[in-house]
């Protein structure tokens, strides 16, 4: 191979890593593609015919269609108000009756219930596959002051400094977490790690946080790559 063809070749392979670069710092992350026939499949086969949850899955499947190349904002109204309206909220003790489980997505959508931590989840997850990155995301476990018990949100920060914006089941509307006086962060994940209220260090890695893991297991049964 002559010099002009290595550095030819050589140029290629630049040209290839900025692209993939590109991709990376425009997505947050490469997210592999669904597929919602495997996942109902498996999901029948773990949990028994589907019956309305089918409808469910598959509104799920349209909506990350419709929304996939929308701007962020947009994304975060429709994952929000989806999950809203086509989940009723039921404690765990009435839909899994246990004191505290975490269901996927598919789970909450094949029952159609879900609380709080189910709520959560699955926008964390949707906005994840229509690539929104990890980094400005997080599942955070607040304090309800007005119902004095604990609840769980997802918190959305446009960067790294800025005041994040609360995904809640509690009210329809996206809000500044400085309007949401109602709420006392104690803590927040992503799969990456934890944080603390007022820091902006990671302090925690979620690969702790025994229920998170299980969740992804389930995830993967579930056909999830």
């Amino acid at each position: 191979m002559g010099r002009r063809e290595v550095l030819r070749a050589y140029l290629d392979k630049v040209w290839s890593v900025a692209a993939l670069l590109l991709v990376l710092l425009a997505g947050g992350s490469l997210q592999a593609d669904w597929d919602f026939s495997q996942i109902s499949k498996r999901a029948e086969q773990l949990y028994g015919p589907l019956g309305d949850g089918r409808g469910r899955i598959n509104d799920w499947q349209r909506l990350l269609q419709e929304q996939g190349g929308a701007k962020e904002l947009a994304q975060l109204r429709a994952v929000n108000r989806f999950f809203n309206l086509r989940l009723r909220f039921r404690d765990d003790s009435q839909t899994w009756k246990v004191r505290d489980y975490w269901a996927t997505p598919v789970e909450a959508l094949f029952r159609g219930a879900a609380d709080c931590e189910d709520y959560a989840i699955a926008k964390y997850f949707s906005l994840r596959q229509l690539g929104v990155s990890s980094a400005k995301l997080r599942i955070t476990y607040v304090k309800a002051l007005r119902l004095n018990q604990a609840h769980m949100v997802l918190t959305y920060y446009a960067h790294p400094q800025a005041m994040p914006l609360v995904l809640d089941n509690l009210i329809d509307a996206i809000e500044p977490a400085s309007q949401r006086r109602d709420l006392l962060p104690v803590y927040s994940f992503n799969a990456e790690g934890l944080w603390l209220p007022g820091t902006g260090k990671q302090v925690g890695d979620s690969k702790k946080l025994s229920r998170w893991q299980d969740l992804l297991k389930k995830m993967r049964a579930e056909g999830f790559p």
